[in-house]
């Protein structure tokens, strides 16, 4: 079983350390809002909906300790600038701002629980477009420890079992973190099902070779036209798919949407110390001098998606229609 990514226990924040998986399974102890915010940068915990939750907790730390709160939580939203889901949850935190540590707990616990059932509801919701047998082909990780737990678009290979259908997993080992080989296959080893890691750039010909059926990923920032901000490497999945005529799927909750952006050219992407490609986990790969660009993120257009599966149900083009009524509704 996948063990949580996140527990509140005692007054302090223990994160399941995905940097140690898959040889490890170990723990970071947060007592500070500041120790929440370099358990973010530091990607202790990484995936935006597990991002946002992790924040909401750090401003519960800060409140017990009685720290300046607007100082808390401009310092947790410093601390990763691409998933809007950090943004989403330290507003929903300021609603309780001023009120008691207690209150700003609970607040904090109930983003969790909605997280959790969230992800449920994506993954009913998408079930519906997956196939029994259906290859499905999935990049960087979008599973249980990336969120509350189930998670978004392996929450729809979930939900594919718990309805008794059978599905087959290629994962991306998804350079230069290797988030899909590492984290993503050993989510799914765990839980027994059938998952395969391909490189990167294997997509494509895996593809043109074997029958995949769909592709489904997750989402750091949706923008009001659906253009998608996602790991770097989804927007060439996508192109890809588009080639090859597979559906490509975008598993998100709402709170992963910023409609303050009408196309994806207003997203911040996120670029890294170039030393996670010349030297990924400390392993020296390239000459120590040679120059990197790192991007963390890519955006791909909304033309290449075929829908976006949510919470309240599976969006279809034109995504300026669909996503506006679809927040309105909520």
């Amino acid at each position: 079983m996948v063990p949580e990514t996140f527990k509140w226990l005692d007054g302090e924040l223990v994160l399941l350390d995905q940097r140690a998986i898959p040889w490890e399974t170990c723990f970071v102890t947060c007592k500070t809002y500041e120790d929440v915010a370099k358990a973010i940068s530091s990607m202790v915990v990484r995936g935006a909906p597990a991002i946002g939750v992790a924040a909401a907790y750090g401003m519960a730390l800060a409140s017990l300790a009685g720290e300046d709160m607007k100082r808390a939580r401009e310092t947790l939203l410093s601390s990763r600038p691409t998933a809007v889901n950090l943004r989403w949850a330290l507003e929903r935190m300021d609603s309780v701002i001023d009120r008691s540590p207690d209150d700003i707990i609970a607040m904090a616990q109930r983003l969790h629980r909605e997280d959790l059932e969230i992800n449920r509801a994506i993954g009913d919701n998408g079930e519906a477009l997956v196939s029994d047998g259906s290859v499905i082909l999935t990049h960087c990780n979008a599973g249980a420890i990336a969120t509350a737990g189930w998670g978004t678009a392996l929450g729809v290979i979930r939900s594919c079992r718990e309805r008794g259908k059978s599905v087959k997993v290629y994962a991306d080992e998804t350079r230069p973190r290797l988030q899909g080989g590492l984290l993503t296959s050993w989510e799914l080893m765990e839980d027994g099902f059938d998952v395969t890691v391909i490189s990167d750039g294997m997509a494509a010909w895996l593809m043109k070779k074997v029958s995949v059926d769909c592709v489904i990923v997750g989402a750091d920032r949706i923008a009001a036209n659906g253009d998608t901000a996602n790991k770097i490497g989804t927007y060439g999945l996508s192109l890809a798919a588009k080639a090859h005529g597979v559906p490509f799927y975008v598993a998100a909750p709402l709170s992963t949407f910023d409609l303050s952006l009408s196309s994806g050219d207003g997203i911040p992407i996120e670029e890294r110390d170039g030393d996670e490609v010349r030297a990924p986990y400390g392993k020296r790969l390239l000459p120590e001098d040679v120059e990197v660009w790192n991007p963390a993120f890519d955006v791909t257009p909304g033309e290449n998606v075929t829908a976006i599966i949510t919470e309240v149900g599976v969006l279809r083009p034109p995504y300026g229609v669909s996503i506006a009524k679809a927040i309105k509704e909520i």
